[in-house]
Parts: C-alpha cells; structure tokens; sequence
C-alpha cells in the first residue's frame, strides 16, 4: 500500500506570492471604502466629519449598488481585506447589506467605529457572521467629561461604551484606540490599563499623539486643530514612555530603511496594491489625500484602470518647490517624518510644501535617538 506523505494532499502557500497572481502579488490586495464623511460625534480633532443629518452629503454618497459593484471587481482583482470607515460607517442605513455582500465575497471586513451605534442586532452579527479581523474602536476619554469635551455630543460616552460592551458579551473581537488631546491628558495611565485587559489586543493601544489636518481644507477646523497639537518635544516624551521598547524599536527600524527621498513625491509607492475610495466614488492613493491631481473618478472608470494606469502616473510625479528640493530630497530622516504629499496637502494645498511641524517632530526623535547632533539638520548630513 502507497504510503501518502503528510503535504501530498494540501499545500500551503502565501497568497500574496501564489502562482494564481500573475505579478508579484494581486492588482489590489486591500481596500479602504469610506461610506460616508458624515458622523454622529463632532470630534474638535477630526480631519473628517461632516452632521450625521447633512442631507446634501448623504444624497451625494454612492449608493448601495455602486459599492456592491466595486466590491465584487476589487474581489475580482485579488483584493482580500476591505476596510469600512467614514466618517461614521454604521451611519449608512444599508450597512448590513454592504457588510453582509462583502462577506459573502469571501473579504475580510475591517470596521472603523466610534461604537456608538452598535446595536444588539449588529453584536449578533458580527458574532454569528464575523468580520474576520478586529473592529477598531476609537475611544475618547475615559470620564463622561473628557470623552464629551472631545466628541461634542451629550451621550455619546454611554452609547460608546454600551456598544463596547456588546461586542465583549457577544465575543466579538476588538481593539481599541485613543487620541491624546488637553481633555484627555491625564488619563493615559487608565486607558492603557483598560485596554491591556481586553483579551484580544494584541500589542499596546496605538495613541495618535501628532495630530492630522483637516484634509477637506474646508471650513475654519485647522486653527481649532493647530491649538490642539502638542509641542514635538513633549509628544517625544509621551511615546518613549507609552512604548517600553520604543527605542530598540526604532533604532532597528531606522538601520533598515534610512535614506533621502529624492524628488519622488511618492516613494511609498502610493496607489500600489492598495488605495482608498471616498464616499463619493473618487479613488485615492490614501485616506487622506484628496488633491484633485491624485483623485480618479471611479463613474468614468474601474478600480483596474486606476490601480494599472492612473496610480502609476501618480507615482511617478516629481517634487518641484525649492524648499522641498532642498531640504526633504536629502534629508535621511525620511522613516521618522511624516511629510507627505497628503500632509502638504492638508497644510498647503500643495503636494510639495514642507511641513514644519512635522519636520520637527522628526528631528526631535533623531537627537533623543542619538542620530543627530544638537546643532545638526537632518538635510546637512551626507553620510
């Protein structure tokens, strides 16, 4: 009798490098859809959140078949992970269905939630019909007082953690996160003990300490944002001491990648296997870039032509104002800053503008790192 070896029968191999992709890996591998800008909260942080009842945004939004049919070709094109953010997504009356139609897919479905609007029926769900990957929930503060003074809205502290509550009866995975403002400050200690006894977490809540703008650039929401930001030496402060291995981590993650950008607006290779789409339709490198130049309209076209044709034009576009060429194209700080094309943006309305506030966050983490002198810019050093 022929003895079978135990890997006759099955063999395993990454996905990403099967043979079934004719390139390296899918066309698009993960996708971020938006549903909408609007929001139940109105976070004084928020780079995104129009009134959950802006009638004009919400007739605006693409509809429930729209998003159907750029599941199904983003499944088409490899896509396995489908992110449902917003604004608010459980805002959307039809999220069930889009949920549910992502589902059957076979996409694992990432949620990014304020938990306010879960419900015992969508506890249920989420248990009988898992998203296959973490909710993420957005924590405020841990007082009615801190989280209210954020989220600007009476009762949203016990809706938020109601909803948390739900999915932890119903064994729902999740993961919680924060954002460190002036309400807040002093209840880090809290929210890292709290978050640490939530079974599934696996690593240390994320805290965004560096605060993004409000990349619409309507409105007067970047001065309030601007007043909301902490200096860059004492944000430095609060992640050496959130992070035990903060500075074996970066050191290690420095030594691999440190190295100018040159002229290439876009050397994370935006658009490449990934991107976003926002709540009306227009297909983006990230969430957060929303310059006219990098946005693809997605009724005039399909997620394989922008993913195959207009993303790698984006790609290829080059910095052209004198204090980026200058500075940012031979700075090696590049892993420790977060200028970016979506940053200029956000702050300029540009795609090249450096931004100073995060230049100096990053020179901050390269002196306590030991990678700059104190007299030193990141620009000047040639070796």
């Amino acid at each position: 009798m022929l003895k079978m070896k135990k890997n006759d029968y099955v063999r395993k191999l990454n996905a990403y490098n099967a043979s079934l992709f004719k390139n390296k890996g899918p066309i698009l591998s993960r996708l971020d859809i938006e549903l909408t800008e609007r929001c139940n909260n109105n976070c004084v942080h928020c780079c995104i959140n129009l009134p959950a009842e802006d009638m004009k945004a919400k007739k605006e939004e693409m509809s429930s078949a729209e998003i159907k049919g750029i599941l199904k070709e983003a499944a088409s094109l490899g896509c396995l992970t489908v992110r449902l953010t917003g604004g608010e997504p459980l805002l959307r009356e039809d999220f069930e269905e889009i949920y549910l139609f992502a589902r059957k897919l076979g996409l694992k479905v990432l949620i990014f939630t304020n938990a306010c609007l879960i419900t015992p029926h969508l506890a249920e769900l989420f248990s009988r019909i898992p998203p296959l990957e973490e909710i993420e929930i957005s924590l405020y503060g841990m007082k009615k007082s801190s989280y209210e003074a954020v989220s600007r809205s009476p009762g949203s502290f016990e809706s938020a953690f109601r909803g948390v509550n739900l999915l932890f009866e119903k064994k729902v995975p999740f993961g919680v996160k924060g954002v460190l403002l002036p309400p807040n400050r002093r209840e880090i200690d809290e929210f890292e003990m709290r978050s640490n006894a939530i079974p599934w977490m696996k690593e240390l809540s994320p805290y965004t300490i560096f605060l993004d703008l409000h990349c619409r650039r309507d409105g007067n929401k970047n001065e309030l944002i601007k007043k909301l930001r902490v200096a860059p030496e004492e944000g430095l402060k609060i992640m050496v001491q959130a992070y035990k291995d903060y500075t074996k981590g970066m050191k290690k993650l420095c030594s691999k990648v440190m190295k100018p950008a040159g002229n290439k607006l876009f050397p994370c290779g935006a658009g490449k296997g990934s991107g976003c789409i926002d709540a009306y339709g227009n297909f983006q490198p990230c969430l957060l870039l929303k310059h006219p130049d990098t946005s693809y309209n997605l009724s005039k076209g399909s997620l394989k032509e922008a993913l195959t044709v207009f993303f790698p034009k984006v790609r290829k576009m080059k910095a052209a104002n004198p204090r980026y060429l200058s500075r940012c194209a031979h700075c090696f700080l590049r892993t420790l800053c977060e200028q970016c094309p979506a940053k200029s943006w956000a702050e300029w309305g540009t795609l090249d503008t450096p931004v100073e506030y995060f230049c100096k966050i990053a020179h901050a983490q390269a002196k306590y790192l030991g990678l700059l002198q104190e007299d030193e810019q990141g620009w000047e050093v040639a070796d």
